[in-house]
């Protein structure tokens, strides 16, 4: 009986002893997911897939389990597991993600849940960026509800971004939280980074000064790239479009020993055929030749402590004209054309102090050349910018303290009035203090104050204040309330007014702009038991500007005219997201804004120039699996702006008709490995020149050499110039593309 005793405990002890493995692999769609994060909810076990996605969890006690899977972009997976003797090998499939609830670091500065965060930002994926491929970040912006990439000539093409109806000027751009775009190299600064080395987009709308300092008025835009450990071993992405534009974007990830990753991304656009497709003998489109190189590191440091490096390099040559502008005639008064040659160079980084608590300190510097002429206009200027950031990110009890101290130096020269004596150099100091403190388990209150000191114009604080109501965990409530500052370089944002077509004039000198912002926003997930998921996400908004700098267009035909305004200010609106997706295989993201934006002027309200009353975007992708074949059908919608006329007499519209962009494409997933697209772009082939007799003034005329002035320099009406018009090319609110075609090919190895 002893031994029989003896036996069963035995057995028995060996069965609460028997342990198995859980293994598998971890793919989507499109390939294996390497560096995937798998555990064992309820305990400490988990794994992180290799390069070919597989994972194994070993020593794992017989029973049930749930296992979790994540990776950034794509939604998590929970799995009900057993672990038994027989181990089963799982294939868990996780499905991309456009309505990303990842990691957000832009309100903040810290990382945290979108759903925790007390500011409200707005997250897209590579995913999202894919739905309508083009050559650079600033057109893929054209998705996204409440922004509109504006180009503001109808010659070289250069740009800005809109955001809530407030110009480029008004919105930061950063690269990895760094200040590296500024109003000269906005439509430069955002072309040649590749999507394949994008991790997400982050997007604050409204004033971020109390964190970030000068230019984030209207809000900022947070491009963060990928970690080296994270993107794929090669990638490849090359489209074509029938107008003959081509676009190449390649990349590598690598090691460098067992200290370092790095990785390499280039990209290259190229597009050498004249289109006049309104036949004004203008392109309709700028020819342009674009390299840029960027190469990210990442450092392995004891305790894990942070260091990355990125440097990015970056030309290119477009220019845009009379159909038989050629070189020779550059700078020259015999055929007109718009030349642009501009190089950048880029570095930025940040390095985690090896001291008791989380210092991090943060650098970007920027260097950009340009070379323009305007007709006979030369523009040649010189930019650089440097910047440094010292944080320190602490917790005290119910306290998440942020504070930090930051320099900027601006260094800026060009061949205008506005650098003549000397060059522009800007120092701008600044010190901040953020804290979030919890109320209660769903409640808490963000305090922000930063004190920046300019150079030029002393002192100038910014405030701000936050509160978080999160009811459930599928419901928040955020008030933000603060104000913003933009000290003014005119020239590093208006440079297109150089065009020879109007005189800049500066009526006084420009003192800081200052604004004062309300926003409140909603947010609501909704899930359905039978697949049905929804995110809804809303907003109201107020800003109120005092000493605002307006440029002035009806004062003077031939002028544009600068100044504070003697007056007020106000953009206000609401705006709405609804992200969507369908148990049959549909989802999408619908969006639409409906704003006021206008300024008073001795009692005086006028709308602000180029302006949508109201816009709308969609994205709508529908997934044939067993063809393995995706449909994407996006597009967005404008309302009327009003738009600059050179006098009564222009025959040209007033304001804007409401126009659509809208675009379908096909994408293909039946080979490892690979991604076939195609589609159509501006499906109804919509162009601004239908409506009007014509969209440059006097095209045969570019150096007004037949136009007559009058004593203060306007144009007089003559049998040749019946409207009294001067050469014109600013007279812009929509591309000049028509409908086209695009093939593309993506591979990439994991």
């Amino acid at each position: 009986m002893k031994y029989i005793c003896l036996l069963i405990g035995l057995i028995g002890g060996m069965a609460f002893a028997q342990k198995g493995k859980v293994i598998g692999y971890v793919v989507s769609n499109e390939d294996r997911l390497p560096f995937a994060n798998v555990y064992i909810l309820g305990t400490t076990m988990g794994a992180i897939t290799d390069e070919d996605g597989f994972f194994e969890i070993l020593d794992v006690p017989y029973g049930n389990y749930i296992l979790q899977v994540s990776f950034t972009g794509y939604k998590t997976e929970r799995l009900k597991i057993t672990v038994g003797k027989n181990a089963e090998s799982y294939s868990i499939i996780l499905e991309e993600d456009t309505m990303l609830d990842e990691v957000v670091v832009s309100g903040t500065m810290k990382a945290v849940s979108r759903m925790e965060s007390a500011v409200p930002v707005e997250v897209y994926s590579p995913v999202f960026l894919k739905k309508n491929p083009v050559p650079n970040i600033f057109e893929s912006l054209q998705l996204v509800n409440g922004v509109r990439p504006q180009l503001n000539c109808n010659v070289c093409n250069t740009g800005d971004i809109h955001i809530n109806g407030l110009e480029g000027p008004y919105t930061m751009v950063l690269i990895d939280g760094m200040p590296i775009v500024s109003g000269l190299s906005t439509v430069y600064g955002l072309s040649g980074i590749p999507n394949s080395l994008i991790e997400q987009v982050e997007i604050v709308k409204g004033p971020a000064s109390s964190l970030y300092g000068s230019e984030a008025v209207g809000g900022l835009i947070n491009i963060i790239t990928r970690h080296p450990d994270h993107a794929p071993t090669f990638f490849a992405d090359l489209n074509q479009t029938s107008w003959g534009e081509l676009n190449v974007d390649v990349g590598t990830s690598y090691s460098l020993g067992d200290k370092a990753r790095g990785l390499l991304g280039i990209n290259t656009y190229y597009y050498n055929i004249p289109i006049d497709n309104n036949q004004d003998n203008f392109t309709d489109v700028t020819l342009q030749k674009r390299v840029s190189l960027f190469n990210k590191w990442s450092f392995v440091r004891h305790k894990n402590r942070l260091m990355n490096l990125a440097a990015r390099v970056f030309y290119e040559d477009r220019w845009g004209g009379e159909m038989q502008w050629k070189k020779k005639y550059r700078g020259g008064s015999e055929i007109y054309g718009e030349s642009i040659y501009t190089a950048r160079y880029e570095l930025l980084g940040n390095y985690q102090l090896p001291v008791k608590g989380k210092w991090l300190f943060s650098f970007s510097y920027t260097n950009h050349d340009q070379n323009s002429v305007y007709g006979d206009v030369k523009y040649l200027a010189k930019q650089q910018i440097g910047f440094g950031q010292l944080t320190l990110d602490a917790n005290w009890e119910k306290h998440d303290l942020l504070m930090g101290l930051a320099l900027r130096y601006q260094y800026y020269n060009d061949n205008t009035p506005a650098t003549f004596l000397s060059a522009d150099k800007v120092w701008l100091p600044g010190l901040f203090l953020q804290d979030e403190i919890t109320l209660s388990n769903s409640q808490t209150i963000l305090i922000g104050n930063r004190l920046d000191y300019d150079s030029r114009h002393g002192f100038i604080y910014t405030p701000r204040l936050a509160y978080r109501w999160k009811p459930d965990q599928e419901t928040v409530l955020r008030i933000n309330a603060g104000t913003g500052f933009r000290v003014v370089n005119l020239f590093t944002e208006e440079h297109a007014a150089l065009t020879g077509s109007r005189e800049v004039v500066l009526a006084e000198e420009l003192h800081p702009e200052k604004s004062y912002n309300l926003n409140v926003n909603f947010l609501k997930k909704i899930y359905s038991k039978n697949g049905f998921v929804a995110t809804w996400d809303s907003s109201a908004w107020i800003t109120y500007f005092t000493n605002v700098i307006l440029p002035d267009y009806d004062v003077h035909p031939n002028k544009i005219i600068y100044a504070n305004l003697d007056g007020h200010a106000i953009s206000k609106g609401i705006s709405s997201n609804l992200d969507v997706m369908l148990p049959f295989g549909l989802k999408g993201t619908l969006g639409g804004t409906i704003q006021d934006v206008s300024s008073t002027r001795n009692g005086v309200k006028s709308k602000q120039i180029l302006t949508e009353q109201f816009s709308g975007t969609w994205a709508l992708t529908y997934t044939i699996q067993p063809w393995k074949l995706s449909v994407d059908y996006t597009g967005n919608l404008y309302g009327p702006m009003r738009l600059p006329l050179l006098g009564d007499l222009d025959p040209r519209r007033a304001n804007s008709p409401v126009w659509s962009i809208q675009n379908v494409q096909f994408t293909w997933k039946g080979i490892p490995k690979i991604e076939v697209y195609a589609g159509v772009k501006n499906l109804l082939n919509w162009t601004p020149n239908k409506g009007n007799p014509f969209l440059i003034a006097r095209a045969h005329d570019p150096f007004d050499k037949q136009v007559l002035f009058d004593n203060e320099g306007k144009a007089i009406p003559t049998s040749d110039n019946p409207y009294a018009l001067t050469f014109d090319p600013g007279y812009v609110f929509a591309p000049n593309q028509g409908i086209r075609g695009f093939f593309g090919l993506r591979y990439t190895v994991n």
